[in-house]
């Protein structure tokens, strides 16, 4: 699995199929083949970046 940001490798799990990019520090989360993409806010909140792709970027292939 790749970031759709960077294209990094470079992802530790932190989770059930949550992931965190070490190269953009995104998180990235996986539900039904789709990434889910968001940015970890000084609060520990999370805001959507999903906007920010195409869905063809976002979209798994198994």
């Amino acid at each position: 699995m790749k970031c759709p940001n960077c294209s990094s490798k470079d992802l530790g799990k932190i989770g059930v199929n949550q992931y965190y990019c070490w190269n953009c520090f995104i998180e990235l989360s996986v539900q039904n083949n789709r990434l889910f993409t968001h940015q970890v806010e000084e609060d520990g909140t999370l805001s959507s970046l999903d906007d920010l792709f195409e869905e063809e970027d976002l979209r798994m292939e198994m």
